[in-house]
């Protein structure tokens, strides 16, 4: 005998709570709230001495790495005392030389006791002998002295050198390049804006309700408004915890990875953290 339909939908319902007890019904979307994408750092870059420009070597919208040479001012004295000052500090000469007094005056005074010993000559000459020894070596002391002398001035001076070459501070796009060839760089000035853009720092602005219920490390999911495409995974860095009382919100900080700076920055967008705010229930 055939049972009737509704028996045998209840007794399918059955063997379904019986066979997959955890399954339940999936949740609706994470609420989703309104953010922001935009460069992690944003880097004004000057010069650390004034000067002329001799070369500037990058254009708006280049790819620069950290610590590539993005530009380079006038260095012809500094190049001129580089070299000057190798010379000196690579010179030997005069060590060499009061290291030969050095070794003639120890021979002089060893003749002098041995002739002292034989009663051959007066302890006035072996003193004198001994003196001028003592004098040698304090002159042989001090020309080793001038010698690590030049090779700190050497230091220096190549520091000095260095800081007429301009690197750039970080791996990013160049957003914006003031000034050209030719063109004075002062202390306070500002030569180009380069903006790093991996990772990305995704900013979003959340109802004081919500707090406890974010944490740093948590992943969230944001999606670019048009016309980009695509869904992306970053991680909560910051949660503020003063809230804004105008609003009634609180800030919140997320990281995104960007390796081939396929999401573009200044861009508007929106995040949800599915499923992991019930976790922290």
């Amino acid at each position: 005998m055939v049972k009737p339909l509704a028996d045998r939908r209840a007794k399918a319902r059955q063997m379904l709570a019986v066979l997959f007890p955890l399954c339940s019904i999936a949740p609706a979307s994470a609420q989703a709230f309104d953010c922001v994408i935009d460069p992690s750092v944003v880097v004004r870059i000057g010069s650390p001495v004034p000067g002329l420009l001799k070369q500037v070597l990058i254009a708006r919208g280049d790819q620069v790495n950290e610590n590539q040479i993005i530009a380079r001012l006038h260095s012809d004295a500094e190049q001129a005392t580089v070299e000057l000052m190798s010379e000196q500090a690579a010179s030997t000469s005069e060590i060499e030389a009061q290291k030969a007094r050095l070794d003639l005056a120890r021979n002089r005074m060893k003749r002098a006791e041995a002739l002292l010993a034989r009663n051959v000559t007066s302890t006035d000459k072996l003193e004198e002998a001994v003196a001028e020894m003592e004098v040698i070596q304090k002159e042989l002391a001090t020309a080793e002295t001038r010698k690590r002398s030049a090779e700190l001035e050497l230091q220096r001076a190549q520091t000095v050198l260095e800081q007429r070459t301009i690197r750039s501070p970080i791996s990013g796009v160049v957003l914006e390049r003031s000034l050209f060839n030719g063109e004075y760089l002062d202390q306070d000035g500002k030569l180009a804006t380069i903006a790093k853009l991996d990772p990305l720092f995704v900013e979003a602005f959340i109802p004081v309700s919500e707090f406890g219920k974010l944490h740093v490390g948590m992943d969230a999911q944001v999606v670019p408004n048009a016309p980009i495409q695509g869904r992306f995974t970053g991680k909560i860095k910051v949660v503020d915890q003063v809230f804004d009382a105008a609003s009634g919100t609180f800030g919140l900080r997320i990281e995104l990875p960007n390796p081939n700076n396929h999401i573009p920055a200044g861009h508007r967008c929106t995040v949800s953290f599915e499923g992991d705010a019930a976790n922290l229930e």
